[in-house]
């Protein structure tokens, strides 16, 4: 590409960078209204357990049938054909295309067929779960299985040929369609039966149809644009000689994916032995993702390229300096968010999830769950950072064995805790198990790249990490007596109104005085993260 090419173009990836930006903010708040309308409308019990566990069938299945291929062997050989065949890479594309759809559809008739047996899979027979309800919901919601691949594989196709803003887009439109179904669901009278359970039923049908039917537009609104672009599809067999080459790669990610399957199995399995336990766990994995997803995958993404260009030259100092400055700054960004989730848990969930059917017990279990596991937040954007610094090394087979660790680990602990915990306080314990999971795979992953590496510089990311918790815990502990003081002062009784002041002021107090902290403290990178979240704030 010529200079005047790169200057062209731009301007484009600017617009298309805020575009896909102001999606994700619009993505994970609708997602997480959808959330709140369903803890609100549906409670936290076996019925809105039964729906979280058949809900995650789809996308599970997905990965094992193409999530996994489609990140390590099918986008990589896209780009690649899109330069060296004479039509673009449109022949490869309709080849992919038509692969994905008979591997998809395959894949969903034998899942819907065996919807009893995956219930089983899932659920232990000795819990308090209802497996006619999953099995019932699971029937009307595992056509996903399609909607979901094809949806991530027509987007990787549209970003090939430039087009990003839809394919981020697209999500929000499944979470519109979630609420509008929950809306319909709430004014439809009865109540869906659980013993005995019957598949007719029409709110039944509304809730599982409704939610197929979001993932299903999230997919169908790609191919107006597909179209757009000039592609035209037309069935294509037979197979692709360069996909060989990537057979090694694509085999370690499908284990990766298989292991995290593995995980979820079990996570679920001892989850449902307390009722609502299961809803706990993903409504405070929800909250304890959006610092992550909107810092963390940021700092990714802007740091793997440098990793995969440092690897490419075998600049070892360099990778090393990445990987270092990365994880320091996953600490200086993360630390106070993780921090602000401790002492403000309890306040999240009731501020947030203690209305309708939920309940202010139901929003102080998720709060309590989420307060007592997310210290698990650094640990797990660095175990992730380290993670691709393998892959930039053209290395999958390390990341699998250091997924093996965590899972193994993550299994032992979910079991300890069923085991030793109060039956009312699994949720507490699955959502800590997993935190601790993620400090396994830190250590881990810290100790293999020393070995592979050489010096990481740890005492320095020690101090850093040190650094941090010093001065989230400072911060922190004034704002939370500043804020007992405001609800005392003010005599609110509520618990809900009390829970809002709480966690304003904490919020408001505690974060900007950690990174005052963190500057005093004369940390060197807070410069470059005040700078980030001030772009990051004026973008919003």
């Amino acid at each position: 590409m010529t200079q005047q090419e790169q200057q062209q173009d731009a301007p484009s990836l600017a617009r298309a960078g805020g575009s896909m930006a102001i999606a994700t903010i619009v993505s994970r708040a609708s997602g997480l209204l959808s959330k709140l309308l369903l803890v609100s409308v549906v409670g936290i019990n076996v019925l809105n357990d039964s729906y979280q566990v058949a809900t995650t069938l789809p996308t599970m299945i997905n990965e094992l049938l193409l999530g996994g291929v489609l990140t390590s062997v099918a986008i990589p050989l896209l780009v690649r054909a899109e330069k060296e065949d004479g039509d673009g890479g449109e022949s490869y594309a309709q080849w992919l295309i038509t692969m994905a759809a008979v591997v998809l559809g395959v894949g969903t008739v034998i899942a819907i067929a065996c919807a009893p047996l995956l219930t089983a899979l899932f659920i232990d027979p000795a819990s308090d779960a209802n497996p006619a309800l999953v099995t019932a919901f699971a029937y009307l919601v595992l056509p996903g299985i399609v909607f979901y691949g094809l949806s991530a594989l027509l987007g990787a196709i549209l970003n090939t040929r430039h087009v990003f803003g839809l394919p981020t887009w697209a999500p929000v439109l499944n979470n519109v369609v979630v609420i509008v179904t929950l809306a319909a669901y709430w004014a439809m009278p009865g109540e869906i039966s659980l013993d005995p359970v019957e598949m007719g039923q029409p709110k039944l049908l509304v809730l599982g149809l409704g939610t197929m039917a979001g993932v299903a537009l999230q997919a169908l609104v790609l191919v107006p644009a597909m179209r757009r672009t000039g592609f035209r599809f037309r069935w294509r067999w037979g197979w692709d000689r360069r996909l060989a080459e990537f057979g090694g790669l694509a085999f370690w990610v499908l284990l990766y994916v298989a292991l995290g399957f593995v995980s979820m199995v079990v996570l679920t399995r001892v989850a449902t032995n307390d009722k609502g336990a299961i809803t706990v766990y993903n409504m405070q994995w929800l909250i304890a993702q959006v610092p992550y997803g909107v810092l963390g995958v940021s700092l990714l993404t802007a740091l793997m390229p440098r990793m995969s260009r440092a690897a490419a030259a075998n600049d070892t100092g360099a990778l090393v300096g990445d990987l270092s400055f990365g994880n320091r700054m996953s600490a200086i960004l993360l630390m106070p968010f993780s921090a602000l989730l401790t002492v403000s848990g309890v306040s999240i969930g009731l501020a947030v999830f203690a209305h309708g059917e939920s309940g202010v017990a139901g929003g102080e279990a998720i709060g309590t769950a989420l307060a007592l596991s997310a210290f698990g937040l650094v640990p797990y954007a660095i175990t992730l950072l380290q993670l691709r610094v393998f892959y930039a090394l053209k290395d999958a087979r390390t990341p699998t064995v250091i997924q093996g660790v965590i899972v193994v680990a993550r299994i032992a602990l979910l079991y300890a805790f069923l085991e030793f915990s109060p039956p009312d306080k699994l949720a507490v314990g699955v959502s800590v198990a997993m935190s601790l999971s993620f400090v396994v795979g830190a250590l881990v992953g810290q100790v293999w790249l020393r070995v592979r590496l050489g010096r990481l510089r740890t005492g320095y990311t020690a101090w850093t990490l040190c650094l941090t918790v010093v001065a989230s815990a400072i911060a922190f502990g004034a704002a939370t007596g500043l804020a007992w003081l405001a609800v005392q002062g003010l005599g609110i009784e509520s618990r809900v109104a009390g829970a809002w002041v709480e966690l304003v002021i904490q919020g408001v107090v505690g974060l900007p005085l950690s990174f005052a902290l963190l500057a005093l403290f004369r940390v060197p990178e807070v410069k470059p993260a005040l700078d980030k979240i001030s772009r990051l704030v004026g973008r919003r």
